[in-house]
This record gives C-alpha cells, sequence and structure tokens, in this order.
C-alpha cells in the first residue's frame, strides 16, 4: 500500500480577542491611519558602534621633588631633607641593581638585572642575517597587590 502525498495544512490563525471595555477604562475608538511615510528604522547591524568611554586625564609625571613634598608634609619634615632621603634611596637601589642584587620593594614589584646572550637576527629590511651582542637589561616585575589594585 503506497502512501500518497497530501498537502500540508494551512496553519491556523489565532482567533481575534476583542477588547472588552471595562468600567474604570473606557473603550477606545480606533483612529484612522493616517497615510504619513514611514519612518525608516535602523537595524542593529547597520547602527555605528557605540563611542568608546571617555579618555581619562593624561597621566601626569610625578617626580622626585613631587613626592619629596608630599612625604615632608606628611612627616613634618624639611622638604630639602626630603628630597635627599628619596635621592640617597633611589640611588641605593640603582647600586644594587648594577651590581645584579635583585631588588624587592614590597607592594610595588621586583627590579633586577638579566643578562641577554648573542644570538643572529635579521635585518626586517633586506632579510640579511646580523649579529646581536650580549647585553644586560633591566626588568621589573610588578607585585600582586600592585596588580591588583590597578
Amino acid at each position: 500500500m503506497a502512501k500518497t502525498p497530501t498537502k500540508p495544512a494551512a496553519p491556523k490563525a489565532a482567533p481575534a480577542k476583542a477588547a472588552k471595555p471595562t468600567a474604570s477604562a473606557p473603550a477606545k475608538a480606533a483612529k484612522p491611519m493616517a497615510s504619513a511615510p514611514a519612518k525608516p528604522t535602523k537595524s542593529k547591524a547597520a547602527s555605528p558602534p557605540p563611542p568608546p568611554p571617555p579618555i581619562a586625564e593624561k597621566a601626569r609625571t610625578i617626580t622626585i621633588t613631587h613626592m619629596a613634598v608630599a612625604y615632608a608634609e606628611k612627616h613634618e619634615m624639611s622638604r630639602k631633607d626630603a628630597t635627599t632621603m628619596l635621592t640617597e634611596v633611589f640611588d641605593a637601589v640603582v647600586q644594587h641593581v648594577k651590581v645584579g642584587d635583585k631588588v624587592r620593594l614590597p607592594g610595588l614589584g621586583v627590579i633586577e638585572l638579566r643578562s641577554r646572550a648573542a644570538r643572529i637576527g635579521r635585518n626586517p629590511a633586506t632579510g640579511e642575517a646580523i649579529q646581536i651582542a650580549a647585553s644586560r637589561k633591566i626588568a621589573f616585575r610588578v607585585a600582586k597587590e600592585l596588580k591588583e589594585a590597578v
């Protein structure tokens, strides 16, 4: 017994529900449709991307003098003494890094000297192999506390 193809049934339209006027809200009369031109709607795909968030002010450059002034006010000492103290601290950090020591600054990070071996590189313009000399570079590793604070 072979099945004969049948036409799919047309979807049934939902019956229109008549609005029932209530005592508190009287029935509104239907307004006739005006033949005004429809406004074109913008699709989400065609709309331009939202503007980026406003850029914060340019970061200020803080010098030893700025830090010394703040430190002097906080600890009731002269600006000259505070500047001298901070300069000596930074000079000590530089001297230790030059020697090859790691300088750990709690809450800030670690400053260390790393040695890079000699290697062969390429000139990006010509592709020619060139010899890159060994060098020493200063590296700064940020402390976890500072990463989380920012």
